[in-house]
């Protein structure tokens, strides 16, 4: 699947992500998916790796929700940023 495909397809919001990927500074990401989207993460990794030069990872767990936040704390180096695909928003705050 294409870029424009995806981006046709599916409404990410790639170029909020990457605005904020950015802004963060982030330069390790995780991305969790729930299981419906799981095939397009890796291009979904791809094209936010390529458009912020952070590095990308995704979440391969189950997913039940905004809720369900990875246990990332055992990860080194750190993850500076979690985004969630498929969810509410959900307001965070540092």
């Amino acid at each position: 699947m294409s870029h424009e495909e995806l981006m046709q397809r599916y409404d990410l919001e790639i170029e909020r992500l990457v605005k904020t990927i950015k802004s963060e500074k982030a330069k390790l990401v995780l991305l969790q998916f729930p299981d419906g989207l799981k095939p397009i993460a890796t291009k979904a990794a791809e094209i936010l790796q390529n458009k912020t030069q952070a590095q990308i990872l995704i979440w391969l767990g189950t997913c039940f929700g905004a809720c369900d936040i990875p246990q990332v704390n055992h990860i080194n180096p750190k993850i500076d940023l979690i985004i969630q695909f498929g969810h509410s928003e959900w307001p965070y705050k540092k």
